[in-house]
């Protein structure tokens, strides 16, 4: 349709809340939207209204548009959030995958541990969190531990209490020797409450608590006792100076920022906990993406819905519509089951902590662009020298690994741009080549898989590769440039040429060597990918070369062949999993008999 057909499609919309997806000339989803009323939404983007450049790159490319009826708003929000997760539309901003948090756990224990994870499950466990990274989590972790004296060493309690001396930590004080037996159950329960309060922000509430134990102890002349809650509370405070303190004592508020240009925008959230800024997150996004006041309520959505902890007070440096901001109170109040209150500080301390966050989201912006810059002019300098007709904003860069005639593996790395993308990293273990000294037709069975997945409706193998980088020389790009003159797939390859040093070189074509070591930015990229691609293939190769050890240890076993050893492995995830198993759990193994079970057994109680 054009842009004349559309407006009067969208002319015909309902005046109700809903939800609008937008489509290019292929069909593919390129912006989820919601509204209030459809009609007056999606008949503004066809309209000759003054739009930003980045809404109206997107409405360029819009040839058809679908709309769902919802009968609330919330409904629509909703409906929203999840449309922009199973479409990835190339022009809405979203979170990347929960999974990809770092978060805190207290463990479902009867004493439990504070542990990093990434996947939240539905064991038992207490989750906090997500964090911006693993270095802001283990720095929680450890100093938690060292403050409430929790154990960190791998002993299981309370079987292991009593049973060997308590180790170096607990003689530097840094623990409290639950192994030694002189912590009660509910001595510890209080430490793991103490833990999750701090964890949720209450350090304050922990503070006077610890106190009043602090002052009771002291007047039933418990004096010991009195000691340690005095250390633990000076603890905290310690803990409290590492944090930058922004406002008054007990302040608790989530701040959220916003700064956006034609260049790119960034989100920036600071956590405001007890005072002090306990963790910040910032989100930035290019050119391509819409960023403004009116479709940042369903990030805003998406932010908490993985989150353990939503604070009462959310402030927000941009205004919001009162409708939008209702409806975002709303849906978060139902997701904590209480109030959430949203609103824009107009004056005082909370408007300069507002505007503190958003000059970080400013100079975040500003340190985004003049990347970019740069890894532009290297990019543009790469296809300048390797006389490129498209501008390699994604490459892909292989190598084969093994070890002697065995496991031999290939690995492919991607670039976006000049940063390493590991969501695409592949990796590929070779089945035509029997001689592992073959490391051409090794290399032509890898990109042969690899091509043979263009036609993929989905995924990243579906993209086109704009450079393709072997890790070798011209014997390696003659290979791969016949394979794609067979399959008629014209992409430019070339090899990364080390030297006697192991130091990439040159880059090469199937006739000529490029220098490239005078163009310092431009060889620390070819580095950079060069070792990355050799790390990520070496670790695969490694790692199937220990499974298949791991397995072959088991058919060691009398009546335990690869399927069964494979079954093992993966019903008790691993082998020290295997090697403690109980005879009846061997046996209750699905493909596991009673005969087979027993001689597992008998086996490792011979180690033992």
């Amino acid at each position: 349709m054009d842009i004349k057909a559309l407006l009067e499609k969208a002319n015909t919309l309902p005046l109700r809340p809903g939800v609008y997806i937008m489509k290019n000339a292929a069909g593919s989803v390129i912006y989820v939207g919601k509204s209030r009323k459809l009609k007056s939404r999606v008949s503004q983007y066809f309209q000759n209204s003054e739009k930003n450049v980045k809404t109206a790159n997107m409405v360029r490319q819009v040839r058809d548009f679908d709309y769902y009826v919802c009968d609330t708003e919330i409904e629509a929000l909703s409906l929203e959030n999840t449309l922009i997760k199973q479409y990835s539309p190339k022009y809405n901003i979203r979170l990347k995958d929960a999974k990809s948090y770092p978060y805190i756990k207290i463990t479902d224990e009867e004493y439990p541990r504070l542990v990093m994870t990434r996947k939240r499950q539905n064991d038992g466990g207490k989750y906090f969190g997500p964090y911006s990274g693993t270095s802001t989590v283990f720095s929680v972790i450890n100093t938690l531990s060292a403050v409430l004296g929790l154990p960190t060493c791998t002993r299981k309690f309370p079987k292991d209490i009593g049973k060997e001396r308590p180790c170096l930590y607990y003689q530097l004080k840094k623990c409290c020797g639950v192994c030694t037996g002189n912590v009660t159950g509910e001595e510890y329960a209080e430490k793991i409450k103490f833990a999750s309060d701090v964890l949720r922000g209450n350090t304050a509430t922990v503070k006077n608590e610890l106190t009043e134990k602090m002052y009771d102890a002291a007047e039933n002349e418990r004096f010991e006792a009195a000691a340690k809650y005095r250390d633990t509370l000076a603890a905290l405070d310690r803990l409290g100076q590492k944090q930058k303190v922004v406002a008054a004592p007990g302040t608790e508020h989530d701040i959220i920022a916003l700064y956006n240009d034609d260049v790119c925008s960034c989100i920036s959230v600071f956590y405001i906990r007890d005072g002090a800024v306990s963790d910040k997150s910032e989100y930035v996004f290019g050119a391509d993406r819409i960023v403004d006041e009116k479709n940042i309520t369903a990030f805003i959505c998406e932010l908490y819905r993985v989150r353990e902890y939503i604070p009462k007070s959310i402030l927000l440096s941009f205004d919001l519509e009162d409708e939008d901001r209702e409806l975002v109170s709303e849906y978060l109040s139902g997701l904590a089951e209480r109030k959430i209150n949203i609103r824009t500080p107009e004056r005082g301390e909370m408007k300069t902590l507002c505007d503190m966050v958003r000059d970080n989201a400013s100079e975040r912006a500003k340190n985004y662009r003049n990347e970019a810059e740069k890894d532009e002019k290297i990019l543009l300098r790469l296809a300048e020298l390797l006389k490129l007709e498209t501008y390699p904003e994604r490459i892909e860069a292989y190598d084969i690994s093994n070890l002697g005639h065995e496991h031999i593996t290939a690995g492919m790395i991607v670039t976006d741009g000049t940063k390493f993308k590991r969501s695409d990293y592949r990796s590929f273990k070779i089945k035509t080549v029997t001689d592992g000294t073959d490391d051409y037709q090794s290399m032509r069975e890898t990109l042969a898989r690899r091509f043979s997945h263009l036609e993929d409706p989905e995924g990243s193998f579906s993209e086109i590769p704009d450079l393709i980088l072997l890790d070798g020389g011209r014997g390696h790009v003659s290979v791969v440039r016949g394979l794609m003159d067979e399959l008629s797939i014209d992409v430019p390859v070339f090899g990364m040429v080390k030297d006697d040093f192991h130091k990439t070189r040159a880059l090469c074509t199937d006739t000529e060597e490029i220098s490239i070591a005078k163009e310092n930015a431009l060889f620390v990229f070819i580095y950079k990918i060069q070792e990355e691609v050799h790390r990520f293939t070496v670790s695969k190769m490694s790692s199937a070369k220990s499974k298949t050890l791991t397995k072959s240890s088991l058919t060691k076993i009398s009546g335990i062949g690869d399927a069964k050893a494979k079954i093992l492995l993966k019903a008790f995830g691993g082998y020290t999993g295997v090697k403690n198993a109980t005879f009846d759990q061997l046996k209750s193994t699905k493909g596991i008999s009673e005969r087979d079970a027993r001689a597992v057994a008998d086996y490792f109680n011979k180690e033992k």
